[in-house]
């Protein structure tokens, strides 16, 4: 895939409403057809930064591009770790729990907690990172990715549940189990469809078996 595609298409936002590590985490996405990768390029992660609201960045190299395929490869493995992920595409290859471990924890390194006055008075605590452009972003969103994987009931972090779907989310509700309605539906017509194929041809396989 050259610079030159159109990478609009080729960006999906997967879901807005999310935290932006878990936005990051699914620019690995599925259709009926295939696994997708949307920052297979510098084209792709300029798109993507821009609507996942990291800002526009129009000189992004080679560096930030593996930079964040590192980061996002990282919160995957962990994210499958916890939310006990088992399917297939989901967990990145080559790079085990304690790799990416120190991934994260080199991100997270660069930030730094604050206290500041308060707009309605007291204090509130912000973070400072080091870095500039992409690359400062990036160290903020792998500490709200470390604050998520710690995450208790009922907004933890969860694996889809949908059929095909290799897509995370932290649940609203602690009876949620997929990451979309359309995720949900296609899980329960599956299970439809399993229910009735094993009713259906339970009685004839055992008629077969006693002949």
């Amino acid at each position: 895939m050259t610079e030159e595609t159109p990478v609009e298409l080729q960006v999906p936002v997967l879901y807005p409403t999310q935290p932006r590590a878990v936005r990051l985490m699914n620019t690995i996405w599925a259709d009926r057809t295939s696994v997708h990768d949307s920052l297979e390029s510098k084209a792709h992660l300029r798109a993507w930064a821009g609507e996942a609201g990291l800002g526009h960045h129009e000189d992004l190299g080679e560096h930030d591009l593996g930079r964040a395929q590192a980061l996002r490869d990282a919160l995957r493995r962990l994210a499958a770790d916890v939310t006990g992920d088992s399917r297939p595409h989901s967990v990145p290859e080559g790079i085990g729990a304690e790799a990416a471990l120190a991934v994260l924890n080199e991100f997270v390194s660069h930030c730094a907690p604050v206290l500041r006055h308060g707009p309605q008075g007291g204090y509130v605590r912000e973070w400072l990172t080091d870095g500039s452009g992409l690359q400062r972003e990036l160290n903020l969103v792998a500490l709200e990715g470390s604050e998520l994987l710690t995450r208790q009931p009922p907004q933890e972090l969860k694996a889809c549940g949908g059929p095909g779907c290799v897509l995370y989310f932290v649940r609203d509700h602690p009876r949620r189990e997929w990451c979309s309605a359309g995720c949900g539906n296609r899980a329960r017509v599956a299970r439809h469809y399993r229910r009735n194929t094993s009713s259906h041809e339970g009685p004839a396989t055992r008629r077969g078996a006693d002949h």
